[in-house]
């Protein structure tokens, strides 16, 4: 997944905001895990400006649709 990410970073740089936790070594990571509800790994957490969780994607995406999930935020 790191090369999809690392994609959209660079498209949509400047416009949005990319952070990579890693749960396992992150001391952060466990707590943002519970504060998002995430249980699997990847699981991507798409907040709105606001800070509102606009969609969370768990598991494998395709580039496209990770790139339209970021589309619809607000």
């Amino acid at each position: 997944m790191k090369p999809v990410v690392d994609r959209l970073e660079e498209k949509y740089a400047g416009k949005v905001e990319f952070r990579l936790v890693n749960v396992d070594t992150d001391p952060e990571g466990s707590a943002m895990m519970q504060k998002y509800g995430a249980q699997y790994v990847p699981t991507f957490v798409l907040l709105n400006v606001d800070g509102s969780v606009g969609d969370q994607i768990v598991g494998e995406v395709e580039e496209a649709k990770l790139a339209e999930a970021i589309d619809r935020l607000k």
